[in-house]
């Protein structure tokens, strides 16, 4: 006989009533944390994720049967979405197509996309006054199949270093895999080809200063395996990257956490998961709270760029080829 399912489950948030169904289904299979898991686990971070994603065009990860199952990639709001929920429509010129993208303003939205089985959320650098104008430079230290977790962390110190020499206020990130993110705010003036230019530019000079460590080789086949890629293509229009607080879609529920400078070297993102980021958010609150007031002018680095393109190194490659 099957088993019955599970009776919904009501949900109040901030004035709103959120249903989840089938709050008992396991979607993470390491430790057992169930759906219902997953949203108490965003309703203690509720704060910290409402701004990592406010106003910003949002991708969702979907896991209709749990992380062990399919992962659905949907950029439009699902149906059957309440009128509270609020969106923002973007134009994919690749495609000739528009998409009604999430856009998070308060954290009963979070609640909904994950009683529609959202596990991760991916937002654009850019929000929905001007999404064609990014505020947001993202620094992803992506290490390749052979990189250990030390490496990254060397060239983290590196890339601090640097935003340190040019004034800006870089706020890091484990990445909920293996690899490091740094945030940094900056004015939305720019469009995504110069931000994406100065991106470059900053990876470049990581690279020359950790030689063997860090590298801004597109291609993969051409990539050292035991170097991290500092990838700037993560600044290409409508390419994101999972958002702080959010979960990830692994079994252990690792999550994409903000950290401060002074742990690089003691942190262990596989230590970083739903069971234990919720203490930690009681205890030190959101470590990405002040972004939106340190906001980076990107003259510096474009003024690099255009040095770096005078001696022959090149722009950027195009975002969508892949190897």
């Amino acid at each position: 006989m099957a088993k019955a399912a599970t009776p919904a489950v009501e949900i109040e948030v901030g004035g709103r009533t959120v249903r989840v169904t089938n709050p008992d289904r396991v979607y993470f299979p390491a430790r057992g944390e169930t759906k219902l898991d997953l949203v108490e686990y965003y309703l203690s971070v509720g704060d910290g994720i409402v701004n990592a994603l406010r106003e910003r065009p949002t991708m969702l990860h979907r896991f209709p049967e749990g992380v062990a199952g399919e992962k659905v990639h949907q950029k439009r709001l699902p149906h059957g979405a309440p009128p509270w929920m609020e969106t923002v429509r973007v134009f994919f010129p690749r495609y000739g197509r528009t998409a009604d993208e999430l856009c998070v303003t308060e954290l009963a939205q979070v609640i909904w996309a994950v009683q529609m089985s959202t596990v991760e959320f991916h937002p654009w650098n850019s929000r929905r006054a001007d999404v064609e104008k990014p505020d947001e430079w993202r620094i992803d230290l992506d290490p390749g199949d052979a990189c250990t977790f030390e490496t990254v962390k060397r060239v983290a110190r590196v890339a601090h270093e640097v935003l340190d020499e040019l004034g800006a206020t870089g706020f890091p990130k484990t990445s909920g895999g293996s690899g490091l993110h740094v945030y940094v705010r900056i004015p939305p003036e720019h469009g995504f080809d110069d931000v994406r230019r100065a991106a470059l530019a900053f990876a470049r000079e990581v690279e020359r200063r950790a030689p063997g460590d860090a590298t801004t080789t597109w291609w993969r086949k051409e990539r050292d395996p035991a170097a991290v890629f500092v990838d700037y293509n993560q600044n290409a229009r409508d390419h994101t990257i999972a958002a702080a607080y959010s979960v990830r879609g692994n079994p252990e529920a690792t999550v994409s956490t903000p950290i401060r400078w002074d742990e690089l070297d003691d942190v262990d993102p596989r230590d970083l998961t739903i069971a234990t980021v919720p203490a930690r958010y009681a205890e030190l609150g959101d470590l990405h709270a002040g972004i939106d007031d340190a906001v980076f002018e990107l003259a510096p680095l474009l003024e690099w760029a255009e040095r770096d393109e005078r001696e022959g190194a090149g722009g950027p490659p195009d975002p969508d080829e892949r190897d």
